[in-house]
């Protein structure tokens, strides 16, 4: 089976570039994936970086694809779709799947003010706008939600907006809760809202850049570090933060609505997002085909851990992905058959 071998492309990355040692297009070709990158204009006509990536075709059915399905995914805050991000994109894509992914506002190549996001609503706006133009002509396909840290947030929201759309939810260590341990210390939390209302860009000096809490493995946090559009610092405006935790709250509250197959994966030792608050949703949404992993000795960015800790958390997104692509297609093939010996009959 394909997934018995597949391995994440971080393994091949160093310190300075995600290809290692090889140009973007020499690890394109490698890897057989076609990237394609663009822009849309959103509804407040801000310019917005999107991407997808799927397999190339096969030698004898050149330009036709037989998409497994679809994958749309959304990155976490201070990051961008390309970087270290696209490399499970990658990984996904090789898989058979098409897969789409935006920079968020204020990220990466998208307009508007950097790390800034006082309000989540627009976010949501431009992942459905952008979303939604990618499957028409692909309604067909299994369509899957993935997020990372925030983006986990993000598409949470996209499914309670789009009840029903979506095939199955993964939740990479989602910001389902913030931790004790990353918040801003008592009195500042509780205080936020007046500096969030008077100086909504005041980044909180007492909250430590993301890198530095994220990834494990220290050459990855310098790979990271090295990313060309990365907002300088890494610190949260007060604005934004005050967002993040009403959003939390917000996803607590809604969580029963929550009733697509879902993977939830989590490190156990994230200090960023907080573990206990990923199982409370996991324990109150509704789903009946649900699974929850939570990795012993990992921390926020599961693909920032060793080689062994990269293979066994993104084998558990591959081989979900695959079984729950390949069931719905079967289900639906089925369902056709059942349908045309009715007609005959």
């Amino acid at each position: 089976m394909v997934i018995a071998t597949q391995l994440h492309p971080i393994h091949e990355a160093n310190e300075k570039s995600p290809f290692g040692g090889l140009s973007k297009e020499e690890f394109y070709r490698k890897h057989k994936v076609v990237n394609a990158q663009s822009s849309m204009l959103n509804h407040q006509n801000i310019k917005i970086f999107t991407q997808t990536w799927e397999p190339e075709p096969a030698p004898s059915h050149e330009g036709i694809h037989n998409h497994r399905g679809l994958v749309a995914m959304v990155h976490g805050y201070s990051s961008e779709s390309s970087w270290v991000f696209q490399l499970t994109a990658v990984a996904i894509a090789k898989l058979g799947f098409y897969v789409c992914a935006l920079d968020l506002r204020g990220h990466g190549y998208s307009d508007g003010p950097r790390g800034r996001i006082p309000n989540i609503d627009p976010i949501i706006d431009d992942c459905v706008q952008f979303f939604d133009s990618e499957r028409l002509g692909r309604r067909k396909l299994p369509a899957f939600l993935y997020g990372e840290s925030l983006g986990g947030a993000v598409v949470t929201l996209v499914y309670l907006r789009q009840k029903g759309e979506w095939s199955g939810l993964i939740l990479n260590g989602a910001m389902c809760g913030i931790s004790k341990r990353y918040k801003p210390p008592w009195p500042l939390e509780k205080l936020l809202p007046v500096p969030a209302l008077i100086t909504p860009n005041w980044k909180i000096p007492l909250t430590k850049p993301l890198v530095t809490k994220a990834y494990s493995e220290k050459w990855k946090r310098k790979l990271v570090s090295n990313t060309p559009n990365r907002p300088h610092g890494g610190r949260t405006p007060a604005a934004t933060a005050l967002e993040f935790m009403r959003v939390v709250k917000v996803i607590k509250k809604r969580s029963k609505e929550l009733d697509l197959p879902m993977l939830v994966l989590h490190g156990e030792d994230d200090v960023i997002c907080d573990v206990e608050s990923a199982r409370t949703v996991y324990d109150l949404s509704v789903s009946k085909d649900k699974r929850l992993e939570v990795f012993a000795g990992m921390g926020h960015q599961l693909i920032g851990e060793s080689e062994e800790g990269v293979n066994a958390a993104f084998g558990v997104v591959f081989s979900w992905l695959v079984e729950k692509a390949d069931k719905l297609v079967a289900e639906k093939a089925d369902k056709l058959v059942a349908s045309n010996t009715q007609v005959h009959v």
